[in-house]
């Protein structure tokens, strides 16, 4: 019997690119939070040892699919013979900064850690996390969160009560040519200690993204007619946010035919959260 999971997504409060490390990735600072629009990720356990892809994602092979490699990652720990049915429900767009990828693969470590009885404390499910990319740990980690390094070293913080407008601009925004802009701005002062809630501040990506893909800056100038609003992550999806959920959804009404966007509830926690110690 297939089960369903939520793979819930993020917004980068800010993001600031404050260095480069030697092996050209990026030392970043960041606030992370999640929210609740998710994509479902559907497990039906198996006793082959297979671990199987149901359905098709386009552009995505199966053996490129995190959700797959995640499970694969984590069968050596499980019983021998442990496999998995893996299909996916997206909502979340791809190339939107929303973690759309990495947090379904989270969803497969948390629930399969759980489901195949594997019982891996939460730092250890967050270093295999990391070795299928930098957005992946926070996930697991699973609560708002300040971020640095490449994005895996995570302290919790706190943060209020907001209900978010998320505009999603038609476009997808390859994360690597962002990081490769030569007018990306990487020397932002870090922040000495982490801060005591989640403000909002600046997202040091979103100039790069704006100056290319006019869609992007389209959707953010039409939201900051109702406050302060940033992109999220590398793009190309933009949020403000709001106090109450009345507040949000008037402004969604108002939206032009032209664009798309939701409503979406912060969260303290992940939904699957206590799959983990």
């Amino acid at each position: 019997m297939s089960r369903a999971f939520p793979a819930p997504a993020k917004l980068n409060l800010f993001l600031h690119v404050v260095g480069r490390r030697d092996d050209g990735y990026h030392l970043l600072q960041s606030v992370f939070r999640l929210i609740d629009h998710a994509d479902t990720v559907h497990l039906e356990l198996r006793d082959d040892g297979r671990v199987v892809r149901e359905g098709a994602l386009p552009g995505v092979s199966e053996d490129e699919d995190l959700t797959v490699r995640a499970a694969r990652l984590l069968q050596p720990y499980a019983r021998h013979g442990a496999g998995v049915g893996i299909l996916l429900d997206k909502r979340l767009p791809m190339g939107g900064g929303l973690g759309g990828g990495s947090s379904d693969a989270a969803t497969v470590l948390l629930a399969l850690n759980r489901l195949w009885d594997i019982d891996l404390p939460r730092q250890r499910l967050q270093a295999l996390a990391l070795r299928l990319g930098a957005d992946v740990p926070v996930f697991v980690f699973g609560q708002t969160a300040f971020a640095e390094g490449v994005g895996e070293i995570l302290q919790p913080v706190g943060a209020a009560a907001a209900w978010y407008v998320v505009l999603t601009p038609p476009v997808q925004v390859p994360t690597a040519a962002i990081f490769a802009a030569p007018e990306l701005t990487r020397d932002t002062p870090a922040l000495k200690i982490a801060p005591f809630s989640a403000g909002m501040g600046r997202n040091d990506l979103e100039p790069v993204v704006v100056g290319r893909y006019p869609e992007v800056r389209r959707h953010l100038e039409w939201l900051k007619q109702f406050g302060e609003a940033r992109m999220t992550g590398s793009g190309a999806c933009v949020f403000a946010s709001f106090a109450t959920e009345d507040a949000a959804r008037s402004v969604l009404r108002a939206l032009p035919d032209t664009m798309r966007g939701f409503v979406a509830r912060g969260l303290d926690k992940h939904p699957l959260y206590d799959f983990c110690a």
